[in-house]
């Protein structure tokens, strides 16, 4: 990868709506030598998505939670855990860590009420879930901006 690898992912990430014209522009390259980069970079992986990202309090979600969860440590517990989380649409990220707490979760609901009945219904139903420490998102400082490509 190289410097302009590195800025058309920086361009990318600040917005993924370019055209190929508009990015090759930022980039200092003609479109077609800029396209071929950018396929190259989908296909190693380096690119795994495109999407828009959504305001959750336009879309009845304004109320966030990073939620704390204790996993039992048998492959068979977290296995089971990791697959149900991936089909709660409810849980917008989730993270295996090193140490504890095993898992941090990050959940987006309409309200107060909602969470309750979210943490009762399916977060404490969870496969091998022990414990559960939840922790209301004040107000949002800095969103997911990307990753920094130098």
């Amino acid at each position: 990868m190289d410097a302009i690898d590195r800025r058309i992912l920086r361009e990318l990430q600040a917005d993924g709506r370019l055209t190929n014209q508009e990015l090759a522009a930022r980039v200092g390259l003609t479109p077609s030598p800029c396209l071929r980069r950018v396929r190259q970079l989908e296909e190693d992986g380096v690119i795994q998505s495109y999407r828009a990202v959504v305001d959750p309090a336009a879309v009845g979600r304004g109320f966030e939670v990073f939620a704390s969860v204790e996993v039992r440590r048998d492959r068979e517990s977290v296995a089971a855990f990791e697959e149900r989380v991936q089909a709660i649409p409810d849980i917008v990220e989730a993270y295996r860590l090193y140490g504890a707490p095993g898992c941090l979760l990050r959940i987006a609901v309409a309200d107060s009420d909602a969470y309750e009945r979210f943490w009762t219904d399916k977060l404490i139903a969870l496969p091998g879930v022990s414990e559960v420490n939840s922790q209301m998102i004040m107000k949002r400082i800095k969103g997911p901006q990307g990753v920094p490509v130098g």
